[in-house]
């Protein structure tokens, strides 16, 4: 079968998060089941910021055994990619069905109007807050003139799309709103559990004594940065605190200047660690190294990074919001509090420092859940059968 999986970023972008790694990961299992592959995307780097786009980058590039097919970007507003090249792309290529990721997208507004004109089955799949994320409330007029613009793009894409692939009942909730029930189908996210290796010592070359427990993520408001820090500020003077560091990982999405000024603010410099921008490498190894992650965020449809740490038996401490609770399980893979309630979860990250063998229970049943039902494996032979389904 020929497939064309489109998304607004691939690698080597990799803090781009859950659309790209969804992408590149399903495409590597397609092609290791002899599938032919080929990833229409644009040329985002993510070299110096989460603006960057490179010339540079080859148009064309196979890794292991599928294709990258990469066209410039003209201008981007927000994290709209505007990229015609991809057009062409597409057009002057064949393949049997189309699997557009991240439907708030120029991408996908390019991968459904290919396949009306080609005539070839569209699947769509959301990771991007299609209806709930904060932003289409919270943010200024001019963001949301752009949203309500994006309106007929997204009718049109999820019109010609022939199956929509939710991660689970609360995204299929916001399809529901949108279109038939019967255009949907439940299939969970998977990460990819072959690639969870590291050659990397991370505490060695971040010079890090300590032990440590880990936030990975885009620096943005809705990922509860804050609600953290204000957690950290609680318990600094706990004597756990006194030989434990919180590593914050990622890449600036509009808070770092914020999130700076409240380490300063609160004297917290001594026991927090940035890193920004960091190789997929050291977050593999950051993962491994850590005691558990926290992940307080406002709103998620459906987390990789919590999964990711699972794979190295590393429980996490989230949130209720949202589509979490359909990933992460309460009591017994995670721990799961109120959104924005810093006091909860200043008191749950003492309670996992201080008790270890339920760090370990929570860690180990989360890496049984992975292995079990949230890998890529699973996933690319579900999605499979929904392309097979469709082409037939």
């Amino acid at each position: 079968m020929k497939i064309g999986i489109v998304c607004p970023a691939s690698l080597p972008a990799t803090q781009f998060g859950g659309i790209l790694f969804l992408g590149v990961d399903l495409a590597r299992e397609l092609s290791n089941a002899e599938h032919e592959v080929t990833i229409y995307t644009t040329d985002l780097d993510f070299a110096n910021n989460s603006k960057t786009f490179n010339k540079k980058l080859p148009k064309e590039e196979n890794i292991q055994n599928f294709k990258i097919k990469r066209s410039h970007v003209w201008f981007s507003i927000k994290l709209f990619f505007i990229n015609p090249g991809m057009y062409f792309h597409m057009m002057n290529d064949e393949y049997d069905i189309i699997h557009t990721i991240g439907i708030r997208s120029f991408q996908s507004f390019i991968a459904a109007l290919v396949a009306k004109k080609k005539k070839i089955p569209l699947i769509i799949s959301d990771q991007g807050g299609l209806t709930t994320h904060p932003d289409l409330q919270n943010k200024g007029i001019w963001t949301k003139i752009l949203y309500k613009m994006q309106l007929p793009i997204i009718h049109f894409i999820i019109k010609q799309s022939k199956k929509i692939i939710t991660a689970n009942e609360y995204e299929k909730k916001i399809f529901s709103e949108l279109t038939n029930e019967s255009k949907m189908e439940i299939i969970k996210n998977g990460i990819n559990l072959e690639n969870m290796k590291s050659s990397v010592s991370f505490k060695k070359k971040y010079g890090i004594n300590d032990d440590y427990f880990l936030f990975l993520g885009r620096y943005h408001e809705v990922k509860g940065i804050d609600t953290l820090l204000h957690a950290m500020n609680l318990i600094k003077n706990h004597f756990l605190i006194s030989t434990t560091k919180l590593v914050i990982m990622g890449v600036d999405f509009g808070f770092e200047k914020k999130m700076l000024h409240m380490i300063k603010e609160m004297n917290l410099a001594d026991m927090v660690k940035i890193i920004n921008n960091p190789p997929r490498e050291d977050v593999l190894s950051a993962y491994n190294e850590s005691k558990f992650l926290v992940l307080p965020s406002r709103w998620e449809l459906s987390p990789l990074t919590p999964l990711e740490g699972f794979a190295f038996k590393k429980p996490t401490i989230s949130t209720k919001a949202h589509g979490i609770p359909y990933t992460l399980h309460d009591k017994k893979d995670s721990i799961l509090i109120e959104p924005e309630n810093f006091e909860e979860l200043s008191r749950m990250i003492i309670e996992l420092l201080n008790d270890k063998t339920k760090c370990e229970y929570l860690g180990m049943q989360g890496y049984e859940f992975v292995h079990n039902e949230c890998n890529s494996k699973e996933m690319a032979k579900k999605i499979l059968k929904v392309y097979e389904k469709m082409i037939k």
